[in-house]
Order: C-alpha cells, then sequence, then structure tokens
C-alpha cells in the first residue's frame, strides 16, 4: 500500500511551542532589571529576553545587572555563565540622574528620552528627576542640549542586582509600560486632530463658489 504523501498528513500544531516560546520570554524578562537604558543593543528589556529566548543574543549584555544578572539567566536558559560584554558597558554602581538648575532651558527633550516617565517639568520650566522612580538608564544625558545633567551613583560599593531589587525592577515596568500608553495615546490623539484638521480643510475646498452669497 502506497504510505499517504506527506502533504496530506494533518499539520502541525505549533501552539505548543508558542506558548512554551511566551513562557520562556515571560521568565527571562523576569529576570531583568527593567531600566530600559538600551545598553544590550535592543530597544528594551522585553526585546532583548525576546533575542534571549530565541537564541537570537547572548546573556551576557546586560550592565545593570551584572554578573548576578548573568547567573540568573544562565540557570534560566541552561547556558553557561560568562564575564559581561565590555562592549555593551560594565557593571558598577547604580546613579540617578541629576539636572542642573542654573544650566536647565526647559527644552523638555530629557523628559521626552526618559522611558519611565520621572523627569518633570514644563516647557521653558526647570525640570527635575524623581530620584526614587530614576532606573539609572542615562538616555536623559545625551538628549540634553546644553549637557546639564549627569549621573549621581546612590548605592555606594554595591552594584548589580545588589544595588537594585525586584521590587524596583517590577515598578520600572510597570511604570515603562505606563510611558508607553500614553504615548499610544497621544499619538492616537495627534492623529485625530490631524483627520479632523484635514477633513475641515477638504470640506471648505468643495464649497461652491459664491454658494454663501445670498
Amino acid at each position: 500500500m502506497t504510505e499517504p504523501a506527506a502533504a496530506d498528513a494533518a499539520p502541525r500544531d505549533p501552539s505548543p511551542d508558542r506558548g512554551r516560546l511566551a513562557a520562556r520570554v515571560e521568565a527571562i524578562d523576569a529576570a531583568l532589571p527593567q531600566t530600559q537604558c538600551t545598553r544590550c543593543g535592543f530597544p528594551d528589556c522585553r526585546r532583548y529576553a525576546e533575542a534571549i529566548a530565541a537564541g537570537a543574543a547572548g546573556i551576557d549584555r546586560c550592565p545593570p545587572g551584572g554578573a548576578e544578572g548573568i547567573a540568573r539567566l544562565a540557570r534560566l536558559t541552561g547556558l553557561a555563565p560568562r564575564p559581561l560584554d565590555p562592549a555593551h558597558g560594565v557593571e558598577g554602581p547604580r546613579a540617578v540622574a541629576l539636572v542642573d538648575e542654573a544650566g536647565c532651558t526647559g527644552c523638555t527633550l530629557c523628559i521626552k528620552a526618559c522611558p519611565v516617565d520621572c523627569i518633570v517639568g514644563a516647557t521653558r520650566q526647570m525640570h527635575t528627576v524623581i530620584d526614587a522612580e530614576c532606573t539609572g538608564c542615562a538616555l536623559c544625558v545625551p538628549a540634553c542640549p546644553v549637557d546639564c545633567i549627569a549621573m549621581r551613583p546612590v548605592t555606594g560599593d554595591r552594584t548589580g542586582w545588589a544595588a537594585w531589587s525586584e521590587v524596583q525592577a517590577d515598578a520600572a515596568r510597570q511604570r515603562y509600560v505606563w510611558h508607553g500608553e500614553r504615548l499610544a495615546r497621544q499619538q492616537r490623539e495627534h492623529d485625530a486632530r490631524m483627520a479632523a484638521r484635514a477633513s475641515a480643510r477638504l470640506t471648505a475646498l468643495q464649497v461652491p463658489r459664491g454658494a454663501g452669497d445670498a
């Protein structure tokens, strides 16, 4: 009897594999410090977790997590621990951003750069960093056009996960989620305003000349 062609076989359900991969991503993401610093080479901690889970990135790219972070990722992935890749930075004490009041011009660029919305201020008003919410990502430093932001170490000799807790990581992750939701809402509102403006202009162009003269 002729065996059925492979094409006639029932397609394999990829759902279990997807489920295992999703669970793996969640576990790896939970082991990252959630500073959203991008030093790993990815836009955020979640993208790095996805890359690790897919085998597309090593476990040695997170300076904020340091050696302990690498050890945690090694246990989760089954990969051998390795030193932090110096191309992505070095492990050190956690720092928070400090704005020089005299130099701040109120441009708001640092506010836009902060991934956890921990910088407050308004246009042409001095900006202030909420120390307790700052992850030390330092993304605000290059965003400042007048170099009035410096990173100030606040954990003494403690580095990596010794300078950052799971509670702080969870809070930073949630603020990053809220940050993304805020940006998405603002984009929707902007798009709606632009659409309404375009519609009003189109309507005005379609009104026949002299239609309003009676």
